[in-house]
């Protein structure tokens, strides 16, 4: 499985106009599945993705995980948004070539299997929707950006 976290201040999805998944403070996660992915890929994932530290303590490190935000145990929010394209090959020509990324309904079922496993985990989880035509915006805390790999 194959993620880009961003840390974000704030951050949200639209589709056709319509908001469909917004977060105050908290990650901006794109996650795109592999054919080879099962769902003990997205046990990992986002296991990772909960316990990583790259939100600021009171000294300015990286100490801190979305689910302790301010130190005090308030939570950021997690925003998930399926993106196949992470998965892209550029190695021959100009166009990308996305056959690193898995088949269509085996993507659909590890989204939304880490979806029900994220929201189960964490209080504040949006989405995406997957397989729509999404504008994401947000605001990148820092930037922090970080590419995810969980083989």
């Amino acid at each position: 499985m194959i993620g880009l976290i961003q840390r974000v201040r704030e951050a949200h999805v639209d589709i056709a106009g319509r908001t469909v998944g917004a977060i105050g403070p908290g990650l901006l996660v794109l996650a795109c599945a592999e054919p080879t992915d099962t769902e003990t890929q997205v046990d990992k994932f986002l296991a990772k993705l909960l316990k990583l530290r790259i939100f600021s303590d009171d000294a300015g490190k990286m100490n801190r995980s979305v689910q302790d935000l301010d130190g005090a145990g308030t939570p950021g929010g997690l925003l998930i948004v399926s993106q196949f394209t992470l998965a892209a090959d550029t190695s021959g020509g100009n166009r990308p070539s996305f056959i690193g990324a898995a088949p269509a309904e085996q993507g659909r079922v590890l989204y939304e299997a880490l979806l029900a496993r994220a929201r189960a985990a964490h209080p504040q989880v949006a989405a995406g929707e997957f397989g729509a035509d999404m504008q994401v915006h947000l605001v990148n805390d820092g930037p922090v950006t970080i590419p995810l790999r969980i083989v």
